[in-house]
């Protein structure tokens, strides 16, 4: 059972938006319904200042190839919104945890504590080599757990020597750190190697939405692991929404989405998924099976048919406001309190989502007690 009442984030469309999904972090040709609305500050001001009149308690702005830079456009965005957070993603090992540390201090600072931090080793070995980064996939994530342990310490105003496999600083420090706005350090990744980091670094544990049963077999065993080095994690979950009045007008959308999806398209993303070695991804992929009608309904109302396309979290929760609630309210009671959710249009489904469908679960929650 979860101890907290649930956190709902939203989605920053970074590489484009429109009413169909299209790739977030990989380079891959995306349709024109999936771009419409270029990712410029003009229109990714309307989808953050939407989400925060819908009450939604900060933005997940993605990194990767296919997506502008989050810490400039959080800034940015910082401007045109005056309450709700940024939870940034950067690639770890990519650039000095320092310099890292110094960004997110001056973000805290001039932002009034409104960061949050997302940690992304990463999974695609070929976006890894465009970066510059050759690590194999277990080493990667030794060095974001070097990069993590440090990056802890800098944001809370310690002085930091270490001498690690992938690391070495000496006495690494902030200059009259801003320690009074804490900074919570996300993390994912599905492997035993990521769970290990997981375990002994992050604050919130995101995880991509698979069925019930696979999500709780997951948390139990994060928190077995992280019990073992004496901490207590938080876990968030990754998942799209497309809600409706009624359960008919939200699967006929899922239709309208799934019809409009390129065959050609379809063999492509998953052929460059198959390359990837994130567990993750691969987990995704085996969500959608052959990709039919009938394999895309993973769970009640969990489909997986966006994934079909889309790098990274492939699933929806789709239903009436009242289904789709009542499907994030059985995530909660398996431990999750954390929810980033997206839906197509960004800007139009941070209004649904936040009026019609965070009450919901706010109200069952209540009533359950």
């Amino acid at each position: 059972m979860s101890r907290h009442a649930p956190v709902f984030h939203w989605f920053l469309p970074t590489g484009g938006d429109g009413r169909d999904p299209g790739g977030v972090t990989a380079v891959q040709a995306r349709t024109g319904a999936a771009t419409r609305r270029p990712a410029d500050v003009g229109y990714l001001a309307q989808v953050a200042a939407a989400a925060e009149q819908a009450g939604f308690v900060s933005l997940l702005a993605p990194v990767g190839l296919g997506c502008v830079d989050p810490w400039i456009l959080g800034a940015a965005l910082t401007r045109h919104t005056s309450r709700i957070g940024f939870l940034i993603a950067f690639r770890a090992g990519l650039a000095s945890p320092t310099l890292i540390a110094q960004q997110a201090d001056a973000f805290r600072r001039f932002a009034g504590g409104r960061l949050r931090l997302n940690v992304v080793t990463g999974g695609d070995p070929a976006e890894q080599r465009a970066y510059g980064d050759h690590l194999a996939h277990d080493d990667r994530y030794a060095r974001t757990d070097e990069l993590m342990g440090v990056l802890r310490e800098l944001l809370d105003g310690k002085r930091v020597d270490h001498d690690g496999a992938h690391l070495r600083l000496e006495d690494a420090r902030l200059v009259d750190p801003a320690v009074e706005h804490p900074v919570p350090l996300y993390f994912g990744g599905a492997s035993p190697a990521a769970e290990q980091v997981a375990a002994r670094r992050a604050d919130v544990q995101l995880l991509w939405g698979e069925p019930p049963a696979a999500i709780a077999e997951r948390v139990g065993r994060l928190r077995t692991l992280a019990a073992a080095h004496g901490r207590t994690l938080w876990y968030g979950l990754r998942l799209h929404v497309i809600s409706r009045d009624t359960a008919e007008q939200a699967w006929a959308e899922a239709d309208r989405i799934l019809a409009g999806i390129d065959p050609a398209a379809v063999r492509a993303s998953q052929a460059r998924f198959a390359a990837m070695d994130s567990t993750g991804q691969a987990r995704m992929a085996a969500l959608h099976g052959n990709g039919t009608a009938a394999d895309l309904v993973v769970a009640p109302n969990l489909w997986a048919g966006i994934g079909l396309v889309r790098e990274g979290a492939g699933t929806a929760l789709v239903g009436s406001h009242e289904e789709v609630a009542a499907r994030l309210a059985e995530y909660h009671a398996l431990g999750i309190e954390e929810f980033v959710l997206s839906g197509y249009p960004h800007l139009e489904e941070a209004y649904r989502v936040g009026e019609e469908v965070v009450p919901r679960v706010r109200a069952l929650l209540a009533a359950a007690g």
